[in-house]
């Protein structure tokens, strides 16, 4: 457990970086403020020539682990009515990557000043650009992580009860594609319908015919999600329009179910659009992997886990999506889950969504033992 005057300081710090808040690829200030701190503490920063965001070094030798934290916020008008509430109009950390950096700096600075008492290499990422799918590629880029063995990292889940811990092996968060549909046809005069191709009725089947991928095409003992979030669509109300937009977002947990959707996915569209009479474009402008946590290494730290913490739970997968899989192409990882409000909270990416501050304890404790256990493991 950390110390009382650590825990203060890092409430502090996570009630700065909260109320400062820099949506992706826009992480300026909070890198100059994590930077800051790392130089106060007298951690050697690695050069880069990364825009924002970094990659720290604590140790030498082998062997080389990794701890990472998300710095990015989201493009939300925080409602949360908290002290520290963010100054910067129209962003939030609605996703909690103010406690995810706060407990690694934590972390950092307690393993720094026990840097004598282990053998090996804590590579320390605060990486941004989580948001949009973009940050960890952007550091697997520069090489500076090329030689780590294995990753550790870790979620805030506001709906579980604060301190709780979940560990799972396999998938952990699901493959995300992003994807976007264009259709197009001649417009007409709402009354005279029979002059053109009715695109708002076409996108509407799209829509409902989508929905049998999940329902028909996939077993009920496996998972997907296949859902139209955004639809754009004419801008009057007596005209039939030329073009309409869909956009949504498919999350699986296999590469096999994964390939079935997305091959049913294109199947269906291109089939209703044929039957309307109308052309169409799919463009996939984001696809994810699923963030898989080694079996091996997962054993390991959830009996590490469970000998200096009593609220280990075995948890359901989340389909919402983390950049933290593209680590594992490099190197075996694991991800967890740690509880930071109650059941029933508001969940992450809303308005009003809170983080407990006591949260910080387990996290810091998390990535510390973490560490400790892969460079014994790995020796």
């Amino acid at each position: 457990m950390i110390e009382e005057n650590l825990y203060q300081e890092l409430v502090e710090i996570r009630h700065y970086l909260h109320a400062h808040p820099e949506i992706s690829e826009k992480e300026v200030e909070t890198t100059k403020f994590i930077r800051q701190k790392l130089a106060d503490w007298q951690i050697e920063i690695m050069d880069s020539q990364l825009k924002t965001g970094l990659v720290a070094k604590i140790g030498s030798g082998k062997p080389i682990i990794a701890l990472r934290a998300d710095i990015d916020a989201l493009p939300i008008l925080e409602e949360t009515g908290l002290e520290f509430s963010s100054v910067n109009k129209g962003a939030m950390h609605a996703c909690g990557h103010d406690l995810h950096m706060t407990s690694l700096l934590g972390a950092a600075k307690i393993l720094k000043e026990k840097e004598s008492q282990f053998s090996g290499t804590i590579k320390i990422i605060f990486q941004p650009a989580e948001e949009i799918g973009e940050g960890s590629k952007e550091v697997l880029k520069t090489g500076l992580v090329s030689d780590v063995q294995a990753f550790i990292g870790y979620h805030n889940m506001p709906t579980l009860s604060a301190g709780v811990i979940g560990l799972r092996e396999g998938g952990v968060m699901a493959a995300v594609e992003r994807f976007e549909i264009l259709i197009r046809g001649q417009g007409s005069h709402a009354a005279y319908p029979q002059e053109g191709q009715d695109l708002i009725l076409a996108s509407a089947a799209i829509v409902q015919n989508l929905q049998q991928i999940v329902s028909r095409n996939i077993s009920p003992l496996r998972a997907a999600v296949v859902s139209v979030t955004h639809i754009e669509a004419g801008n009057t109300w007596n005209v039939l329009p030329n073009n309409a937009r869909l956009e949504g977002t498919i999350r699986t947990f296999d590469n096999e179910v994964r390939s079935l959707t997305k091959r049913r996915f294109s199947q269906i569209i291109e089939a209703t659009a044929k039957a309307y009479d109308v052309e169409l474009e799919i463009k996939w402008l984001m696809e994810a992997d699923l963030t898989f946590n080694d079996f091996e290494l997962t054993d390991v730290i959830r009996k590490r886990t469970e000998q200096w913490h009593d609220k280990v739970v075995y948890p359901e997968p989340s389909t919402a999506g983390e950049d933290f899989a593209n680590y594992q192409k490099q190197a075996p990882s694991v991800f967890a889950f740690i509880g930071s409000n109650e059941q029933g909270g508001s969940g992450l990416h809303f308005a009003d969504m809170v983080v407990q501050d006591e949260t910080l304890k387990v996290a810091v404790d998390y990535y510390l033992e973490s560490a400790h256990q892969l460079l014994e493991h790995f020796k």
